[in-house]
């Protein structure tokens, strides 16, 4: 059996090591469910750079060969961003940025609330309606 070269075994243990970190929940989180029957999924971005070196050393007046000595190193970073979450309520699903879109004004951003404010106007109402029908059948 061949053995491998000190760099590869080097590259080899630090993408195992990335690959424990990084899984699909770093990317798309557990779901968050809150008592009003809504679910919250997190959205995330990942970078991460890589690099590995090294250099094999042999004594002087002597040959290159496998078993000289070997100089190595290798590092990672990695960011992890949230970057929205996928907002679930009954049949309706929206993704809620964490920040706005650029470009977005205010004006923008309050037209394009005026169909969940409305639809939790609604329910209010509905609520206040049925709160008020309960009390008079009493």
């Amino acid at each position: 059996m061949e053995k491998n070269h000190p760099l590869s075994e080097l590259m080899t243990t630090t993408m195992q090591k990335i690959r424990e970190i990084v899984d699909v929940n770093t990317i798309v989180g557990e779901p968050i469910r809150t008592d009003e029957g809504i679910t919250l999924v997190p959205v995330s971005k990942l970078a991460f750079g890589f690099v590995s070196g090294g250099s094999d050393f042999a004594a002087k007046n002597q040959k290159p060969e496998a078993n000289n000595s070997f100089g190595g190193g290798s590092g990672a970073g990695v960011n992890i961003s949230p970057v929205a979450f996928i907002v679930i309520r009954g049949d309706i699903v929206k993704l809620l940025p964490v920040s706005p879109e650029p470009g977005m004004t205010t004006l923008d951003r309050v037209v394009e609330m005026v169909p969940e404010i409305m639809d939790r106007v609604t329910e209010f109402a509905i609520k206040n309606k049925k709160a008020n029908e309960d009390k008079d059948t009493f």
